[in-house]
């Protein structure tokens, strides 16, 4: 167990750098979990903005429930999410991003993207997230999915308000 220690500590001081913004669950058994984490530097280079011009990472972890009615893996991603925030600043200044498929070694894999506050950082914020199924995706749903459950995932809005971003886009990774 001692052996183990370094690497656990490293892990929990990884992750405790990240702020949850708010949980949920949606249907049909997804638990849902919005964050905003330290920038970093996202590959490939040139299709997300660069660290030094990202105050926040945002991302949203979509990951099958204990319980679910199906028994999916618990844990385990969940594929094929449109994921869309509103991000409004106190000011008036606001942001729409989509979040997409990252993958690192704290999270795994999720939905996220880099970005820069459309206001200042110490500014309050309200970030209104949409979740619904990728209507582009090439997702077959069998016939027993569709006459148990129907559409793969409904639409859902989440929103958080009074937010603040200052202590987070502070925080470096290296």
């Amino acid at each position: 167990m001692i052996k183990f220690l370094p690497i656990l500590l490293l892990i929990s001081s990884l992750s405790a750098e990240e702020m949850i913004i708010g949980k949920e669950i949606i249907k049909p058994g997804i638990d849902i979990t919005f964050e905003a984490a330290p920038k970093d530097t996202i590959h490939p280079k040139g299709m997300y903005l660069k660290e030094n011009a990202t105050d926040i990472h945002i991302e949203m972890l979509a990951n099958w429930s204990y319980g679910n009615s199906y028994d999916f893996p618990v844990g385990g991603f969940v594929a094929y999410l449109n994921v869309h925030a509103l991000i409004e600043s106190s000011q008036g200044e606001s942001l729409e991003i989509e979040l997409t498929p990252h993958i690192n070694l704290i999270d795994s894999l999720h939905y996220a993207q880099n970005i820069k506050l459309p206001g200042k950082i110490d500014d309050k914020y309200k970030i209104t997230f949409t979740v619904k199924a990728d209507q582009n995706a090439n997702l077959g749903i069998h016939e027993d999915w569709y006459s148990k459950v129907g559409p793969y995932v409904s639409q859902n809005i989440f929103v958080y308000s009074n937010l603040t971003f200052k202590a987070i886009a502070n925080t470096l990774r290296r």
